[in-house]
């Protein structure tokens, strides 16, 4: 992160990157130009009211019972803290770190214990962060996840009627699902879309005026409280709608109907499929095949030696042809 507290851009990190490997030949700080640790009293204190400011005071969540899964991570006193002083009925899991149990079976990327706990314990919603709390999941009174691009949709329309929405619209990236663009269309919004990674979401809201973003996967960025993505602030914003309805969590969660979409990884090795002819001839037919009514994302994934190839189209039949196109060519050059 940097000192405005936003992340670094890719060059900025290739940059410290380029000089770690050349193990900073005569570029050390000498001892006094380095400053000395230190723990900022108060600073739990500090985030936290600065995240129930963003609920208000003409609200609170005395009538919800929520389940809270912390993921033994970052979040696990903040979260309950500032439910608790909103005066929800919460259950918490997830909140015992030790240091090695980190997102093991709990938060947002395992939420079979959460989903099982609201529906035993009749709440209204459940809550899932990640172990570092930068990533939110829902899940429904009935037990149902929903991803970031339903609560994005939830977020932009309550900020767009309130007259709060930044910029004409939000940003997204590649991956959130094309109903999010129909239903922003409808309130004559727009969806702008970066590729995959917080971080790109972040630079684009910055650089063109925009003041929410996020992943389909639960990075959401609320720019107007703060610099990157944070699941308590964007679970706070979730409970607020709730709290002031009288609707249950799996309707106020399913604002748009999503378009049939589908994933496929493809292992490879060695040369990269995607500079192959028949990759792209495949391609080709697929966005030919798709026209308006679908799309097609087809990438390296950043972390792992797989082709990610995702299809979408608000045609089911139509999205599988165009899916098994690309896939095929794909795994025949793997």
């Amino acid at each position: 992160f940097s000192p405005a507290g936003i992340k670094l851009t890719d060059a900025e990190e290739e940059a410290l990157e380029a000089a770690m490997a050349s193990a900073f030949e005569g570029d050390f700080a000498p001892p006094p130009a380095i400053s000395t640790p230190h723990h900022m009293k108060g600073a739990t204190t500090l985030y936290l009211e600065r995240c129930l400011e963003t609920v208000g005071t003409d609200i609170d969540f005395s009538g919800l019972k929520i389940v809270l899964d912390c993921a033994h991570g970052a979040a696990y006193e903040v979260g309950p803290a500032a439910l608790r002083q909103l005066g929800a009925d919460v259950t918490i899991i997830g909140d015992t770190p030790d240091g090695l149990n980190i997102n093991a079976g709990v938060g947002s990327t395992a939420t079979g214990l959460l989903k099982s706990t609201v529906t035993e314990t009749g709440a209204d919603i459940g809550i899932a962060f990640d172990g570092d709390a930068d990533r939110v999941i829902v899940i429904d009174e009935l037990g149902e996840e929903v991803d970031g691009d339903q609560v994005m949709a939830l977020i932009a329309g309550e900020l767009h009627r309130a007259g709060r929405l930044k910029g004409g619209g939000m940003v997204a990236t590649i991956m959130s699902n094309m109903g999010l663009a129909e239903y922003l269309k409808g309130l004559d919004l727009t969806l702008a879309r970066t590729k995959v990674g917080d971080r790109y979401v972040g630079e684009h809201m910055r650089q063109h005026g925009f003041n929410l973003g996020g992943e389909q996967s639960g990075h959401i960025i609320l720019s107007d409280v703060s610099t990157t993505g944070d699941g308590l602030l964007a679970a706070l914003q979730v409970l607020k709608t709730l709290a002031s309805s009288d609707r249950p969590a799996s309707s106020i969660m399913r604002v748009f109907e999503p378009a049939p979409q589908e994933l496929v990884n493809i292992p490879f090795n060695g040369s990269n499929p995607l500079e192959s002819s028949g990759v792209g001839d495949a391609l080709t037919q697929a966005d030919e095949l798709l026209g308006e009514r679908g799309r097609m994302v087809v990438r390296k994934s950043g972390t792992e030696p797989l082709i990610r190839v995702m299809a979408e189209a608000l045609d089911e039949e139509l999205m599988h042809r165009a899916l098994s196109l690309v896939v095929a060519a794909v795994q025949a050059e793997a």
